[in-house]
């Protein structure tokens, strides 16, 4: 919810407090979460199989991301068909957008980090199967070598002459390249790893909550590149912890509202920017609507809705069509 407001208009209401503004202007570090939790998630769902099969996991993976990944190129035509070409549409649509500076933010812009995710997914079956599987610690070294490489590239870069500023290739090439953010993956792999083998349930709340805190203290304070997983020092404690606890935090998360919500965050984060351009020419069609705090509260609701609808009859029926196929082939 932080990357859809900080996508919203900057004059919006929640932009004139100093504090708060300076998280959401800083939110798409949530992205950078997101690799890291991705990459924890998948050592969760296969570290039990002596063998990934590369075919299978593939099959898995598009038909969990892809169908969505669709719906909000569609969604976006509906009001953005003028900026649709046949090259354009080729980048998005082979998921490659990211690997090439200056067209990582083409059409549905939020699906430059599936792109990247789709490197993740790539590389994914052999790291496991050559390495997680049969427990080679080599690879604990190369993520933390790549991780620090890639935050000093990262930070050098931005300050360096190439570095042309926000809206430029060369900015798209330190934010949005995918090489990039292989140190996000591979960082959650190893925590994921660590988890598995060495989970302890207790009541983590307060070092949960002391995390979270040094989250929002350094996006406010510390003037750096958080973009390509920097923040992996305080993500993967969070996500580790979380994972772990059985106190008050895991209590409220469980409940099913706030479940379900968790369930329909990929749905939301696709189709925001489509349905957010939807909405805002709707309203000033009709309503000749335009002011950006009325536009905030029909615009969250009717973003909430279509998610939970995406999700109820595209996503979730296409994972479980996929189960039934997997089922019915063993």
């Amino acid at each position: 919810m932080a990357i859809v407001i900080s996508h919203f208009n900057k004059d919006l209401f929640l932009y004139k407090i100093r504090f708060i503004s300076d998280i959401f202007l800083r939110a798409n570090v949530g992205v950078s979460y997101f690799f890291i939790l991705s990459g924890f998630i998948m050592i969760i769902a296969y570290h039990k199989k002596e063998k990934i099969g590369y075919l299978d996991f593939y099959r898995n993976r598009v038909a969990r991301i892809y169908p969505l990944y669709i719906v909000g190129l569609l969604l976006y035509f509906f009001t953005r068909y003028s900026d649709i070409s046949f090259y354009k549409s080729f980048l998005y649509l082979l998921g490659i957008q990211s690997w090439i500076p200056g067209k990582a933010l083409i059409l549905n812009f939020p699906g430059w980090s599936i792109s990247v995710e789709f490197l993740f997914y790539l590389v994914f079956p052999w790291l496991y199967n050559y390495l997680y599987s049969k427990g080679n610690k080599s690879i604990w070294i190369i993520a933390v070598l790549i991780w620090i490489g890639t935050q000093v590239f990262s930070n050098l870069y931005v300050h360096s002459p190439a570095y042309k500023g926000p809206h430029t290739e060369s900015h798209e090439f330190s934010h949005y390249f995918p090489l990039w953010h292989i140190n996000e993956f591979l960082i959650g792999n190893i925590a994921g790893l660590l988890f598995v083998k060495n989970r302890k349930e207790k009541n983590y709340d307060l070092a949960v909550v002391v995390f979270f805190m040094a989250i929002l203290l350094s996006l406010i304070f510390i003037p750096l590149n958080f973009h390509n997983g920097l923040m992996a020092v305080f993500f993967v404690p969070v996500i580790y912890l979380i994972s772990c606890n059985n106190g008050l935090i895991t209590k409220i998360f469980a409940i099913k509202p706030l479940e379900f919500l968790g369930e329909i965050s990929y749905a939301v984060y696709i189709i925001h920017i489509p349905v957010l351009y939807i909405v805002r020419s709707f309203l000033w069609d009709y309503f000749q609507m335009s002011e950006s705090n009325t536009l905030f509260w029909i615009y969250m609701p009717v973003l909430m809705i279509v998610s939970a609808a995406l999700y109820q009859f595209v996503e979730k029926p296409m994972r479980d069509y996929l189960r039934k196929v997997n089922f019915l082939r063993r």
